[in-house]
């Protein structure tokens, strides 16, 4: 399968890695281990799939590549990038226990200045494997490429699909602070008790959470690297300490270090060697809790103090 281009760590992040990888505390293995806390394995996806054992994962995340013509993918004809999807889909819902869930992130493919929804192109290939969708999460960044023809696209998806009825959710870790914390219920049985979830709300199908570009922490060269807190939303809600999360295309290893940060065991594919080293480096930091991410609770965007407009600009 077609993967995505080579980055590598800033300089600082990277002399960093060099010196702490050889003490990082994981077990990591090249090849599938199911004692070993993470594979990271150095070839195509389907080799890494076929090696898992039946319903050995709780968790399948992954944004594979959009087949929109960039320099680290072959462009492919859309029917057979849906076939070869398919065969990967295939695969990933063999190992995913009836508890567990699929997460698939995706943008549009473009033919010809035409968008065409890559989730949409793809449901069917889950449907058909009996699995049912719970969710169609919008994920809602500020950043990306400016468009002159049609208005600038500034969300992907992602599909998330359960094997059963009977699946793995845990709402309270990913609870965000609710929207007006003291409301309190005024009639009724109830008056005077706060009338919202002491931990927060449902953080609900639209997530704003900044895109990884230029200045962001985690940045490396990588153009299509997502955020760790995306991925730490849906490990912490989808998953159980130490269940396996794995992800078919690795690209620099964001799916392992959200699982590596809240004690579950990852396991992921990728072809380009340099890649594969950048994802190892960055699982070590993170298991030492040296890696620099953006903290999930941190907001979108705070003004800086005396910045709040007094009056009507002209």
């Amino acid at each position: 399968m077609a993967a995505k281009k080579p980055g590598r760590l800033r300089h600082a992040e990277q002399n960093t890695a060099s010196l702490f990888a050889d003490a990082c505390p994981l077990k990591i293995s090249s090849q599938f281990d199911p004692a070993a806390d993470v594979t990271l394995y150095a070839g195509d996806c389907l080799e890494l799939l076929q090696s898992i054992p039946d319903e050995a994962a709780q968790l399948v995340v992954t944004s594979p590549p959009y087949n929109i013509g960039k320099e680290y993918e072959k462009r492919l004809d859309i029917d057979l990038y849906v076939e070869q999807q398919s065969r990967v889909i295939e695969e990933c819902v063999r190992i995913l226990h009836p508890r567990g869930s699929i997460c698939w992130q995706v943008g549009n493919y473009v033919e010809r200045g035409a968008i065409i929804p890559l989730d949409v192109l793809l449901y069917p290939v889950f449907a058909k494997l009996g699995l049912r969708m719970r969710n169609r999460i919008v994920w809602h960044f500020e950043h990306g490429l400016h468009c002159t023809r049609r208005f600038s696209g500034r969300y992907e998806t992602i599909i998330w699909f359960t094997k059963t009825d009977d699946y793995v959710f845990h709402l309270d870790p990913v609870r965000v602070p609710q929207k007006y914390p003291g409301k309190k219920y005024f009639k009724g049985p109830k008056a005077g008790q706060y009338s919202c979830h002491p931990l927060g709300k449902n953080p609900g199908d639209v997530w704003i959470i900044p895109n990884v570009k230029h200045n962001h922490v985690e940045k490396t060269i990588h153009p299509c690297q997502f955020p760790v807190e995306l991925i730490q939303r849906l490990v912490l809600s989808m998953t159980d300490p130490g269940a396996l999360v794995v992800d078919p295309f690795l690209g620099v290893g964001t799916s392992a270090v959200a699982a590596v940060l809240h004690q579950r065991r990852a396991a992921g594919a990728e072809v380009v060697p340099e890649y594969l080293e950048i994802a190892r480096q960055r699982v070590s930091l993170a298991a030492q809790g040296l890696l620099r991410i953006r903290p999930m609770d941190r907001p979108v965007y705070e003004p800086p103090p005396g910045s709040s407009l007094t009056s009507r600009p002209r």
